[in-house]
């Protein structure tokens, strides 16, 4: 007779993009896991935007993709629309996004997971958390339905259901997402062992009817026409075997007739009446949030945005309300090419629990319960992006202190990921935190063109990368130095190359000059130059388009990243110089008070670290270090 299995290595406490990337990654890695999911037809929901990607957050799926996560493969492969922004920019800021099918993202995350071996599932809520009697350690959970499973360590990645509650207008919604329960009872226990919880808001706008929608109206904006891939696995899809076939998104804009509609549901708004206590994203209020903070605008921008290849639903990104849903079907009326759209729901607001992050260490384990680790919302963040690293992040991190390794912990110049978690862990977070480029202080060495380079290797020592995206690497690495090597040691003819720089406008040579030399002048890259030059045509035919574009990068900034690169290895000699974890700051009577406390409450594990918790001055690091017999 089979018997419910109820021991596991890791036990996942919910299913978005964090709790997937961390059952994957724990799974993958040799753990056996437990995925626990209020609803096994919602694992992977994108429950805002069908998008991955966008600026500072491509570079995070390119990194998850480079350690080993899915998310990157995930979303090629369900991609209906990709653009690289930022081109006209340098490639710190270049940022892969893809518009993607919302169901297929969904099908293809579900997919995946049922493939891999010791990981199980099971629907239901969780309701507690099963703790030592000694109250130092978490032992696994129990479920709504009364049924304890137990484990080694728990995840938990519980997004906006713990608490959560909807606003509409004056209508108030229990719930973690539109027709789906909220999960209660884990922040009341964890504030019972000392943790510190509060709440946040996030929004989702309306869901639109595409055969209402006007589109000869508004701005069609339309993929690239070679698209790219989040994947180093270079894997293939529909729009890569056919660009043609990528869907278009569209433009269209508000207008002061749209503002004063909105402005009539304003007395019946929960968050100008006080009913929403949580803070929402700076960087992504509502619609509402955006008339009122910049009243001297009379237009604000919206993307008008397709939920898959076989929906007529359109997602009007950049109009999240929580407004009535009278309001925003009058307002949706006042824009071009709206003038007659139907709604599919209303755009709501949600409230939710959050833990600030400072309870936790760099591995995302938490500071008050051993083996319980947090990731994605419950965190204070905002994004699948920013969930999905942190979900395989702790997902890693949880086996390898099961098997007794150290945690796989990434610096700020190494990762966007580590940008993020340092960020969270040392700063903390009363808003929603969402990433971008200006966080990271290296973000020349953080490209989006190099995290394999930057990760694969690393992560590939630990067990979850593959060998065959290690040889991938390798092989990228083999023919960069061929290509930079050639462009150093080869010359360009005058009579060959200069009706190439009369066509870009530029300067004429008189003699040969070598490629590399030529490449540092504006207007000029590897591609287009080939194309007036047989002999370095010929050259580059057979390297891959990856490679290409790698040495390109590295000859045109050479001296940007080399300084770069400096000033990250000074950091890292800060970050290499580790605080013992017993180190009593009490003992240092020339600390300020502010210092005192803020190093008691954060207990830095390195120098770097410190110095990156707010309210912490040089002077109290020169101080640390003389204490330390620095």
């Amino acid at each position: 007779m089979l018997v419910l299995n109820t021991e596991y290595d890791i036990i996942v406490v919910g299913a978005g993009h964090a709790g997937c990337e961390a059952a994957a990654a724990a799974a993958n890695m040799g753990s056996r896991v437990l995925l626990i999911t209020m609803n096994m037809q919602t694992i992977a929901q994108m429950s805002c935007n069908p998008a991955m990607g966008g600026i500072a957050k491509g570079q995070i799926v390119r990194e998850i993709d480079a350690l080993g996560g899915l998310s990157g493969i995930i979303s090629d492969k369900s991609a209906v629309q990709f653009r690289m922004l930022n081109r006209s920019k340098g490639p710190a800021m270049w940022s892969p996004r893809t518009q993607n099918d919302r169901a297929l993202f969904a099908a293809l995350w579900r997919e995946e997971l049922e493939s891999i071996e010791g990981l199980d599932f099971w629907q239901d809520m969780v309701r507690e958390l099963i703790i030592s009697q000694d109250g130092s350690s978490v032992l696994g959970v129990v479920t709504g339905m009364g049924v304890p499973f137990y484990s080694k360590a728990v995840v938990l990645t519980n997004g906006t259901f713990l608490n959560g509650k909807i606003h509409i207008g004056e209508k108030q919604i229990g719930g973690g997402r539109s027709g789906e329960s909220a999960s209660v009872g884990i922040t009341e226990q964890l504030v019972q062992y000392g943790f510190v919880s509060s709440r946040m808001k996030t929004g989702t706008p309306p869901r639109i009817d595409g055969r209402t929608i006007d589109y000869n109206k508004m701005e069609r904006q339309d993929g690239d026409p070679l698209p790219y891939r989040f994947s180093y696995l270079n894997v293939d899809s529909k729009i890569h075997s056919n660009p043609s076939k990528q869907l278009p998104c569209y433009i269209t804009y508000t207008n002061p007739a749209v503002h004063a509609e909105l402005k009539t549901g304003f007395e019946k708004s929960p968050m100008f009446q006080g009913r929403i206590q949580g803070l929402g994203p700076r960087y992504c209020p509502s619609i509402e949030d955006k008339i009122n903070r910049f009243s001297e605008r009379d237009r604000h921008q919206l993307f008008v945005e397709p939920e898959g290849w076989n929906t007529v639903e359109v997602y009007l990104n950049g109009f999240s309300s929580s407004l009535p849903i009278e309001v925003q079907q009058s307002a949706l009326a006042l824009i071009p090419g709206l003038e007659y759209a139907k709604m599919f729901r209303p755009g709501y607001a949600i409230e939710y629990d959050y833990f600030p992050p400072t309870q936790l260490n760099l591995s995302l384990e938490t500071r008050l319960l051993n083996n319980l680790y947090f990731a994605g919302q419950i965190n204070g963040t905002t994004g699948y992006e920013e969930a999905a690293c942190q979900g395989l992040m702790a997902g890693m991190n949880a086996h390898l202190k099961l098997n007794s390794k150290d945690p796989l912990i990434l610096s700020r110049y190494e990762a966007y990921i580590g940008v993020l978690i340092d960020d969270l862990v040392n700063k903390g977070t009363d808003e929603p935190y969402r990433m971008f480029t200006s966080r990271a202080e290296y973000r020349l060495l953080l490209r989006q063109d190099n995290a394999d380079f930057r990760l694969s290797a690393k992560s590939n020592l630990l067990g979850l990368a593959s060998q065959s995206r290690v040889d991938s690497v390798q092989n990228k690495y083999r023919e960069t130095e061929a290509i930079i090597a050639f462009f150093k040691n080869n010359s360009a003819e005058p009579v060959v190359l200069n009706p190439f720089l009369d066509l870009i406008g530029s300067a004429n040579i008189n003699q040969k000059v070598r490629y590399y030399n030529l490449l540092s002048r504006p207007g000029i890259d590897i591609i287009e130059m080939a194309k007036a030059d047989a002999t370095l045509s010929n050259f580059i035919s057979s390297f891959s388009k990856d490679a290409i574009e790698q040495a390109e990068i590295l000859m045109k900034y050479e001296g940007y990243i080399q300084r770069e690169q400096e000033n990250a290895e000074k950091l890292s000699r800060l970050e290499e110089l580790k605080i013992r974890p017993d180190f009593n700051y009490n003992n240092i009577s020339s600390l300020g008070a502010e210092a005192l406390e803020k190093f008691n409450k954060h207990r830095p594990a390195t120098i770097g670290q410190a110095s990156r918790i707010s309210g912490i001055n040089p002077a109290d690091i020169s101080v640390l270090l003389v204490h330390m017999g620095r």
